[in-house]
């Protein structure tokens, strides 16, 4: 019955040929309950579809590698402004590939089924909606628009076009991701109250320090497009390859990583988001001349509503951390709390009273203590994680963009649902420019 309720659930997420079972493990002097999360992927026998990328760089080409390895895929056409990337993009996919600089060729072509948008943020909006607009399904990598003031305009030419639009926050496609709500659907934390997430990292390239080929110039960079929709410069190599560091095309640390922590929270708890955000932070380490901050803490209130009870939201990321990489969203109720990762959750759950505080832990000391009365124990655990051979959240997400497009079926998420997660991420970059606090309707999507 269990393993029934698991396949219902993914049968509505639109997951092609998938199936989550859990299947417990016990092991020989194992104090704390274990089990493996599991996927099995049929092979679907269906149409080719065929793809186009239009901007390589490394997250676009990861995104390509990652549709292909899925069943009955093959790529036709690349579009890059850097000739070294076209030049790559031959290498790995054959010579007989179409490339352009003018991702408008890439959209007249009939042999292109739907295309892969990994360009910088600026450039999301327009071409999502040109590609819409020509009869191409799209995967947009997040946070889907550059402001706030675009979202709308995608959403509607999306409804019009009666196109697939998937947006690229893949954790939503995660079993871990998948476990966590089922477990809170369940009650096994009780009441929703808090949550708080993180994500730090501490490598050059982690932080947006891209590395800068020797070749770059106006002779191999077609600059003017890039600028075509922004604030006219003079070449700087800086701007195009570590575009991240700049306002005028990239979303700062929110853009880039709240917005994968508000995607997974809002798809566990079926929220809208929230009605409240601030932000602060500073440039503690990377003054490298970049205009966005490398420390970012974000506070955000989620209303009352039909999906969950009123909570509080908290983010951090970090550019210079000593942990390296670490990355986490935790989700706190009454009855106890979830750490949740793409491929684990660790649930906690209260069986007593429990408090480790040192202070407290003092002052009972010496204290007479009534033989009845019940011991202090440490919450219930149990760790659900990923079986060896998960091929990811990122294959998945793919599965589900290419499932949705062969049956006119839909996806976990749609530009309604980036733009609801997008939005907030986004508005702590005006939060924190602004210094002040910042009103949202979730409901309409759109400032107060």
């Amino acid at each position: 019955m269990e393993n029934n309720k698991r396949r219902d659930f993914l049968k509505k997420l639109g997951v092609a040929g998938a199936a989550a079972t859990v299947a417990p493990m016990a092991f020989a002097g194992e104090t704390k309950p274990f089990e493996y999360l599991k996927r099995t992927i049929a092979t679907p026998n269906a149409d080719t579809i065929r793809i186009a990328l239009i901007g390589a760089g490394g997250m676009g080409t990861a995104d390509a590698l990652t549709a292909l390895q899925n069943p009955n895929i093959t790529i036709t056409a690349v579009c890059d402004l850097y000739d070294g990337r076209i030049e790559e993009a031959k290498n790995k996919w054959g010579n007989s590939l179409f490339t352009t600089k003018d991702y408008k060729k890439i959209l007249e072509r009939k042999d292109v089924d739907a295309v892969i948008i990994g360009t910088p943020d600026h450039w999301h909006k327009q071409i999502g909606i040109d590609a819409l607009s020509a009869g191409k399904h799209v995967y947009c990598e997040k946070p889907m628009v550059h402001s706030v003031d675009e979202g709308m305009d995608l959403i509607k030419a999306w409804k019009k076009s009666g196109k697939i639009f998937m947006v690229g926050s893949q954790g939503l496609s995660s079993l871990g991701n998948e476990k966590a709500k089922e477990l809170l659907a369940a009650g096994a934390i009780g009441e929703l109250n808090y949550a708080e997430g993180f994500w730090a990292r501490n490598s050059p390239q982690g932080a947006w320090q891209y590395p800068i080929p020797g070749d770059a110039s106006t002779s191999t960079v077609d600059w003017n497009r890039y600028i075509a929709n922004t604030k006219d410069r003079e070449f700087d190599p800086l701007r195009f390859f570590r575009w991240r560091n700049y306002l005028d095309y990239g979303t700062g640390m929110s853009g880039d990583l709240f917005v994968h922590l508000f995607s997974s929270l809002h798809f566990i708890t079926n929220s809208y988001g929230p009605n409240k955000i601030s932000a602060t932070g500073g440039l503690r380490y990377w003054k490298d001349g970049r205009e966005v901050p490398d420390v970012l803490l974000g506070m955000f209130d989620y209303p009352d509503s039909a999906q969950h009870p009123g909570f509080n939201l908290s983010l951090r990321c970090n550019f210079v951390d000593g942990t390296s990489g670490s990355t986490y969203l935790k989700i706190v109720g009454s009855k106890g709390s979830m750490d949740v990762k793409w491929e684990e959750v660790v649930l906690k759950r209260n069986a007593n009273t429990f408090d480790d505080d040192p202070f407290l832990a003092e002052k009972m000391k010496g204290q007479n203590q009534r033989s009845d009365r019940k011991k202090l124990v440490a919450p219930l655990e149990t760790t659900y994680t990923a079986e060896k051979g998960y091929k990811g959240a990122h294959y998945d997400h793919f599965a589900n963009f290419f499932n949705a497009i062969r049956t006119n079926g839909s996806v976990v998420e749609d530009p309604e649902f980036a733009f609801r997660a997008a939005a907030p991420a986004l508005l702590c970059n005006d939060s924190y420019r602004q210094n002040k606090f910042i009103d949202w309707d979730p409901i309409k999507m759109k400032l107060v």
